[in-house]
């Protein structure tokens, strides 16, 4: 794996081994990033189930303000952890060693004013589906005040797996598909 653009274009990214963590290919992360590219620049990026961190990662290196990664499992802890220092990134992102669903129960039922995340990109693994709805449940409902007003929610899933359009406030506004893969980006529905 490597960065595909940016300040850190081309610098390579370890992944965990096994099967448990699968990362996001080179080329859907540059589908992924060419989607976005208008409105990287300066964003709150939020990378749920962070893996090795290459997509937060590529957040960086486009120019996003600040990036949190939510990761529970251990080996992909010490493998994100080893590619933000190999890299030099010291500022400009936080882990949160939890699970996804709790880290966004706990921010958004804090007492202190949420943070407002502009884009949330999760790609839990394939063999954990009810994570999907789940997550993007609470985004679109309970955790809804994590997202700015124009916030951006994109879910990497198995191009067979077929997301609802809808999760509460969150309507499906696109769907590509690239091999195996496929990217679903929602958006806060008007009220």
């Amino acid at each position: 794996m490597r960065i595909i653009a940016g300040t850190l274009r081309s610098r390579r990214l370890e992944a965990p081994a096994g099967l448990a963590t699968r990362p996001t290919s080179d080329r859907l992360r540059e589908t992924l990033f060419n989607v976005l590219a208008p409105r990287i620049r300066g964003v709150s990026f939020l990378d749920l189930y962070a893996g090795s961190g290459a997509v937060g990662i590529e957040a960086l290196s486009r120019g996003a303000a600040r990036v949190e990664f939510v990761e529970k499992a251990p080996v992909a802890l010490k493998v994100l952890r080893g590619n933000l220092a190999r890299l030099g990134l010291t500022a400009g992102f936080r882990i949160h060693a939890v699970a996804v669903g709790a880290f966004l129960r706990r921010a958004s039922a804090s007492d202190q004013k949420p943070e407002h995340y502009d884009v949330a990109f999760l790609d839990p693994p394939w063999d954990a589906a009810p994570e999907y709805a789940a997550t993007l449940s609470l985004l679109g409902g309970a955790a809804r005040g994590l997202l700015a007003e124009d916030a951006l929610v994109i879910a990497e899933h198995r191009r067979k797996e077929r997301l609802e359009d809808r999760y509460g406030s969150l309507l499906r506004t696109r769907l590509l598909e690239q091999g195996d893969a496929a990217l679903s980006f929602y958006a806060v529905a008007g009220e």
